[in-house]
C-alpha cells in the first residue's frame, strides 16, 4: 500500500563513503520492521537491495534502490544510494527525492572522503542532515574519535542522540540521550530498557547538554528562557527536535551497528517521531520560478528522479509526488513532451519486488512501469504546465571511445547506448563527427566498465573502449605558392582545371578565400570550385588527417580549356595545389590546450602544482576562495588531461574536484608531432 497520508511519510536517503554499510543498515531496518524475514547480507550475495548482477560481482551498490517499510503506522521510505564516487549521481538522485539525507559513517574509519562531498552537496540542496555511525561492533572501532572528527569537519551542530554501551565485541546496546534510557539489545530483535551506566552518566549528562541547547535556538522564547538559565522540559525538547533537525539547527548523531542489530530499532523510532515529514521545507520551487506545495489538496504532480529498465517489465519511474495524489489508471501531461502518460499501475518497489498500490499521497514515492516516453528528470503532472528543475548533477570529466567488437554488432551499439544514458543522466554520450567516434563521458572507469557490462548483459551487444583521439589541428607558419593543374583526356569529353594559389598565415582568422583572377584567366562559374576543392582539402588535413585552420588562401591565376573545364576539374585542381602550397608553408600541428580550474585541499596544492608542470602544462594562478582549500587555475595539453579525474583522484586521495573546457591551441612539440605523423602514416599504410 501507499503512505496512509502525508504526514504519516518519511523520506530517508543513505549516503556516505562505499563499505561504511548504507545497504547493511538498510536491509537491518527492513528486517526489525517485518518487511524481510531474514537479514540480507550484501556480503553474501543475498541483499534484497543490491540484487543487480553488477552489485552482486563488486559486493558494491551501484544503483539507487528502495527499501519502503512501515514502522509505528508511519511509512518511511529508505533509499539506498552507491558511496563510490563514479555513481554520484544516484546519490544525488535519492537526496532529491528524500527530506533527510542519513549519513552512514564508519566506526573505525570515521567519516571519509566521499562523505566530505555528500556533505556539502546535501548543504547546497538545503535538506536535513543526520548520522549513523555504524560497524562499532567491530574491532578498532571509535565512537569518541569519528564523533570528534565530525564535530572537527561539519561543525558544532553536531551532536550526540545516542551513545553506545560497549564496544567492539562486547557492544550491547544504546543509551538514548533524548529520554535519558539504556536499551540493551540481546539476541535477534530483543530490546530491554535499563538506566542509564554508571561510567556513561557523564557522558550522557554532557551530550543532553548540548542537545538542549541547540534545540532551544528553535524557538525564541525557549531559548531566552535557557539562556536566563531554565533547562528545557522532556516535553518541549520532544516538542521543539524536528523543527531543530529539519531546519539543521541540530545534526543528530546515532550508533550501532547494523550487522548485530544494535540501534536499528532505537533508530526508527527516532525516524517517525523527529525527522522531517515531506512539508518539512515549504513549497518546492519549480524552474519557473514559482512554488508548488506539499499537499494533496493540490493538483497531482510528480518528478521522475530516477529511471530503470527491468528485463521483464521493461522502462521503470521513480516518481516523487510533490502535490496531489498519484492514482493508478490516471492520465498526467509530461511537461517536457506535452503528451500524456497513462498510468495503467503504480507500485511499491522493495529492492526488485514490486507490489501493485492503488494511490501514492503527495510526499510519498512510488514506482510507474511502461510509461512510453518518461524519463529522469521529467514532470509528470494534470496540466503539463508544472516543471520542476532537473538533478544538479556534475559534469562528466571522463570521456571514453566505444567502438563495437564485431560487424553485426555495430547497428545495435547506438540504440543500445542511447538507452542506458536516457536511464542515467549522469553519463553524457555524442558522436564526434571530426574524429569519427562515439564518445561516452562518464564520472570515472568503473561506471565506464559497468556501461560495458550492461550492454553485454542486457543488451547483448559486445563493446570495448578505444583511444580517444584528440582533436589536433594543422596550419601554415609561412606564405607560399603552388600550381593545381588536373589534365585527364579519354575517348570523349576530358578535363582540365589550372589554378595558381597562394597561401598565407592568418593566425585566429580562420579560413579566407581571395578571389585574384583577372582578365578571365578562370572563368567566374570555376571559382567557386576552387574554393570548394580547398575547403574539402582542408577538411581531411596535409600532415597527419587533421583539419587545417587559420589559412588565408588567393587564387591569382590559372588556366582554362573552353571545351574541357568543369567544376569537377577546377575542384581536383584546387585540391592538387593546396597540398603542393602546404607542403612548401613549414606546415605544423597544434594541439588543444584545456583550462582547468582545480579545487583540492591546501595539503595538496603543492602536488597538484608540481604535477601540472609534469605534464607540459603551466600555473596561471591560485585563489582561496575558504579556508583550508585552494583553486588553482592552469594550463595543459588535452592530450594530457583528457582522463585527468582519475589522475586527481590518486594524487588527492579523492579529495579534488575540478572543471575543464579547450580554450585555445598551440603548437605540437617536434618530437611529440613527429610520433603523431607517423602514427597517422602507418594507419593509411594499413588501410585504417
Amino acid at each position: 500500500m501507499g503512505a496512509p497520508s502525508t504526514d504519516k511519510v518519511r523520506n530517508v536517503v543513505l549516503v556516505g563513503h562505499g563499505g561504511a554499510g548504507k545497504t547493511t543498515l538498510a536491509e537491518a531496518m527492513l528486517f526489525m520492521a517485518g518487511e524481510t524475514s531474514r537479514l540480507g547480507s550484501v556480503d553474501d550475495g543475498h541483499s534484497s537491495l543490491d540484487y543487480d548482477s553488477e552489485e552482486q560481482k563488486r559486493t558494491m551498490t551501484v544503483n539507487l534502490s528502495l527499501a519502503p517499510l512501515t514502522h509505528k503506522g508511519v511509512k518511511v521510505n529508505i533509499i539506498d544510494t552507491p558511496g563510490y564516487a563514479d555513481f554520484v549521481g544516484d546519490a544525488i538522485a535519492g537526496m532529491e527525492a528524500a527530506e533527510m539525507a542519513l549519513f552512514v559513517v564508519d566506526a573505525v574509519s570515521g567519516p571519509q572522503v566521499q562523505t566530505d562531498r555528500l556533505w556539502k552537496i546535501a548543504g547546497d540542496m538545503g535538506i536535513a542532515r543526520a548520522v549513523f555511525i555504524n560497524r562499532l561492533d567491530k574491532e578498532h572501532a571509535d565512537f569518541e574519535g569519528a564523533l570528534d572528527k565530525l564535530v572537527d569537519d561539519y561543525g558544532h551542530r553536531v551532536g550526540a542522540v545516542q551513545i553506545p554501551i560497549g564496544k567492539e565485541h562486547d557492544l550491547e546496546g544504546v543509551v538514548d540521550i533524548i529520554r535519558m534510557k539504556a536499551y540493551i539489545h540481546g539476541d535477534g530483535t530483543s530490546v530491554t530498557e535499563s538506566d542509564i551506566p554508571e561510567e556513561l552518566l557523564a557522558a550522557a549528562d554532557e551530550w543532553r547538554e548540548k542537545l538542549l541547547e541547540l534545540v532551544a535556538e528553535a524557538d525564541d522564547d525557549l531559548m531566552e528562557k535557557y539562556l536566563e538559565g531554565e533547562r528545557l522540559s522532556q516535553q518541549e525538547l520532544e516538542t521543539l527536535l524536528d523543527k531543530a533537525i529539519a531546519q539543521g539547527i541540530f545534526i543528530p548523531v546515532f550508533v550501532g551497528s547494523a550487522t548485530q542489530l544494535v540501534g536499528i530499532r532505537d533508530l526508527l523510532d527516532e525516524i517517525v517521531s523527529f525527522f522531517p515529514e515531506p512539508t518539512a521545507h515549504g513549497p518546492l520551487p519549480t524552474a519557473d520560478g514559482g512554488e508548488l506545495p506539499v499537499t494533496v489538496e493540490g493538483a497531482t504532480a510528480g518528478f521522475v528522479f530516477k529511471t530503470l529498465s527491468d528485463p521483464y517489465l521493461g522502462r521503470l519511474n521513480f516518481v516523487k509526488v510533490v502535490s496531489g495524489t498519484l492514482a493508478a489508471g490516471s492520465e498526467l501531461i509530461n511537461s517536457r513532451t506535452g503528451k500524456k502518460e497513462r498510468l495503467a499501475h503504480i507500485y511499491r518497489m522493495l529492492g526488485k519486488e514490486m507490489t501493485d498500490i492503488e494511490a501514492a499521497p503527495a510526499g510519498d514515492i512510488a514506482v510507474a512501469p511502461k510509461l512510453s516516453d518518461t524519463l529522469t528528470n521529467d514532470t509528470l503532472s494534470e496540466s503539463g504546465d508544472v516543471v520542476f528543475a532537473p538533478l544538479p548533477l556534475p559534469e562528466p570529466l571522463y570521456p571514453v571511445a566505444i567502438v563495437a567488437k564485431t560487424k553485426a554488432d555495430e547497428d545495435k551499439l547506438g540504440v543500445a547506448l542511447k538507452g542506458i544514458v536516457e536511464e542515467d543522466p549522469s553519463l553524457h554520450m555524442r558522436r564526434d563527427e571530426e574524429t569519427h567516434q562515439t564518445v561516452l563521458s562518464a564520472m570515472g572507469d568503473t561506471a565506464i566498465d559497468v556501461v560495458l557490462s550492461r550492454l553485454h548483459e542486457r543488451f547483448h551487444v559486445e563493446a570495448e573502449t578505444e583511444e580517444l583521439r584528440i582533436p589536433y589541428r594543422e596550419t601554415i607558419r609561412k606564405t607560399a605558392t603552388a600550381q593545381g593543374r588536373h589534365k585527364k583526356q579519354t575517348g570523349g569529353a576530358g578535363q582540365f582545371g589550372d589554378c595558381w594559389l597562394r597561401l598565407e598565415p592568418n593566425p585566429g582568422g580562420g579560413y579566407e578565400f581571395v578571389d585574384e583572377i583577372v582578365g578571365g584567366r578562370i572563368p567566374r562559374q570555376f571559382i567557386p570550385a576552387v574554393d570548394k576543392g580547398v575547403q574539402d582539402t582542408m577538411t581531411h588535413g596535409v600532415l597527419a588527417g587533421y583539419p587545417v585552420v587559420d589559412v588565408r588562401v588567393a587564387v591569382y591565376d590559372g588556366s582554362y580549356h573552353s571545351v574541357d573545364s568543369n567544376e569537377m576539374a577546377f575542384k581536383t585542381a584546387a585540391r592538387i595545389g593546396f597540398k603542393a602550397a602546404a607542403e612548401k608553408a613549414d606546415m605544423v600541428l597544434l594541439e588543444p590546450i584545456a583550462t582547468l580550474d582545480i579545487t583540492v585541499p591546501d595539503e595538496y596544492a603543492g602536488a597538484i602544482m608540481g604535477d601540472i608542470s609534469s605534464i607540459r602544462g603551466r600555473i596561471l594562478g591560485m585563489d582561496a576562495p575558504e579556508p583550508g582549500v585552494q583553486v588553482i587555475k592552469a594550463q595543459a595539453p588535452y592530450a594530457e588531461v583528457v582522463h585527468y579525474s582519475t589522475h586527481l583522484r590518486s594524487i588527492t586521495s579523492g579529495t579534488g574536484s575540478y572543471t575543464i573546457s579547450i580554450d585555445s591551441y598551440e603548437q605540437v612539440p617536434g618530437d611529440i608531432a613527429k610520433k603523431i605523423v607517423e602514427q597517422y602514416e602507418k594507419e593509411r599504410a594499413e588501410g585504417h
